[in-house]
């Protein structure tokens, strides 16, 4: 009787220890994640505002067409997006 009792705890402290290390793998992994989003979303934020500055330079350069300097806008928001994809993926 005291054997089973014995074994009993064995067992359950087994399953406390492997339910312990699959919760640990599982937060680190979504820490990893969450970070990479977060990497993601400034490298994206940043392509936006060096875009926003980009086309105000160019329209107070005057040197080229409206048209032209919102192309140079969404060229520079488009490697943002490429950026993004880098870093998350």
């Amino acid at each position: 009787m005291i054997e089973s009792r014995i074994g009993v705890w064995r067992r359950t402290g087994g399953v406390l220890v492997a339910a312990g290390v699959l919760a640990l793998s599982g937060a680190a992994l979504a820490t990893e994640q969450s970070q990479q989003r977060q990497q993601g979303r400034d490298a994206n934020q940043a392509a936006k505002q060096d875009a926003r500055s980009e086309k105000v330079d160019c329209r107070a350069e005057n040197n080229k067409s409206n048209a032209a300097c919102r192309q140079d806008k969404r060229d520079t928001k488009q490697e943002g997006r490429q950026e993004k994809r880098d870093v998350k993926y």
